[in-house]
């Protein structure tokens, strides 16, 4: 799409939330002894990760962020007229998660609820979601975004292990005068093969077959029920259509790099951050990073960099930020607005 700007609409609080139990490079000598782990450190950014416990959701960890940041907005819970619940890992094939999820936070009948099935670009796709329902009529809205993304991966192959972590997020957006959020949104899914879960779904349905992991490239160990990610083409898509994006976003919003006070951008893995800030020139000050101990949380990790970054800046005072997310789909997106003062409670650690 050309973009779009959405008068109206403010962000009032994020909270994200961690499943308790965490898992590092040196708790796996089978996979990466050696000198492998440090080398992998380097370009990853990750040290360590949170990992769901068996029977915990993406639900469960996006339910515990909820909780929190009502608690700390003290919204009445009947003033939440619609529910947004962006993830690739839902509860069930049918019903819709944000329908349980309707239930489990006791929101009014009268709240709209449904799913969004994005990954990497999610974050910023359901923040132009919500704030268009609130261009619509809505007062408040909710907004939730979360990942178990250690459970679509084998955990034998070691191009996916260190990269990714488990981990959810609450938005809470209201209505008010004197705010704009900028957005600019694209698709290019001639590249989808490129990130996928290639069985599983109605196209191919799981077979006794499709559950074998079997060794591919690289040496790596999958099954055609774990994620797929072709780490070449993903890169070149993203130098292709990112720094356009950003400088797209920055056009929209009348603003230049200078003027912006944060870039935060999907937590893919820090080398590929380090090649898109020296390709735009964005000082590392003004580029948060928090792969060294959640990983890549998909969906959740533009939030949680908000919220584990930027604690003791936006939740005073106004920051300019701009917000890019892409990945699978192949999808993008980005957003500018001025974030704070606002409500950023302290990470949520879910038993």
């Amino acid at each position: 799409m050309a973009g779009s700007s959405i008068p109206g609409v403010v962000i009032r609080g994020i909270a994200s939330a961690v499943p308790e139990r965490t898992q590092g490079l040196k708790d796996l000598p089978e996979l990466f002894g050696g000198s492998d782990a440090g080398k992998i450190i380097e370009v990853t950014g990750v040290r360590s990760w949170h990992v769901c416990r068996p029977g915990q959701t993406a639900s469960d960890l996006c339910l515990a962020a909820a909780e929190t940041l009502l608690k700390n907005l003290s919204w009445d819970r009947d003033s939440v007229e619609a529910l947004v619940f962006v993830s690739q890992t839902f509860d069930y094939v049918a019903p819709a998660t944000s329908c349980c999820l309707q239930a489990r936070l006791r929101l009014p009948k009268s709240c709209a609820a449904f799913d969004v099935a994005l990954g990497c670009s999610g974050y910023v796709y359901g923040l132009w979601i919500a704030s268009s329902l609130m261009l619509a009529g809505c007062r408040r809205v909710l907004f939730l975004a979360g990942e178990t993304a250690t459970r679509i991966i084998s955990p034998v192959d070691k191009a996916a292990v260190p990269l990714f972590g488990d981990a959810g997020t609450a938005t809470a957006l209201e209505r008010e005068d004197g705010h704009v959020i900028h957005f600019d949104l694209g698709t290019d899914g001639t590249g989808f093969e490129h990130l996928i879960i290639p069985a599983g779904g109605q196209r191919r349905p799981r077979s006794s077959q499709s559950a074998v992991r079997t060794p591919r490239e690289g040496g790596n160990v999958r099954s055609d029920e774990d994620l797929y990610m072709n780490g070449p083409e993903v890169f070149t898509f993203t130098l292709r259509e990112v720094p356009p994006l950003l400088n797209r976003i920055l056009a929209r919003a009348g603003w230049t790099k200078e003027q912006v006070d944060f870039f935060v951008l999907h937590q893919a893995n820090k080398w590929m951050l380090d090649k898109l800030a020296k390709r735009l020139g964005i000082p590392a000050a003004s580029l948060p990073i928090a792969l060294e101990e959640f990983g890549n949380t998909v969906s959740a990790s533009i939030p949680l960099a908000i919220t584990h970054s930027l604690r003791g800046s936006a939740a005073q005072e106004s920051r300019r930020l701009v917000l890019a997310g892409f990945g699978v789909g192949l999808s993008w997106g980005a957003a500018a607005l001025e974030l704070g003062p606002i409500v950023l409670p302290e990470l949520e650690i879910v038993p």
